[in-house]
């Protein structure tokens, strides 16, 4: 739970999607597939134009295999 509340009191920093789908080896149009979100928001996402809702966040952490916390540098 401490975790939890840290994020609560962080703001968005840098997605690292683009550095999560580089490592995992996983291009934006099979994330794009995988989790049923459209290849544009995908984009937007990765060059930092657009933030994730926790649903979005969910439903790629999941495909990713990560933590929920670790698409995002948080800032305090």
């Amino acid at each position: 739970m401490r975790g939890a509340f840290r994020l609560i009191n962080s703001q968005y920093g840098k997605c690292l999607l683009r550095h999560l789908l580089f490592d995992k080896k996983i291009s934006q149009f099979e994330l794009s597939i995988r989790t049923g979100i459209d290849s544009s928001l995908i984009s937007k996402y990765v060059n930092n134009k657009k933030e994730m809702t926790l649903l979005t966040a969910y439903k790629i952490a999941k495909v990713l295999n990560c933590k929920i916390e670790e698409l995002y540098d948080w800032q305090k």
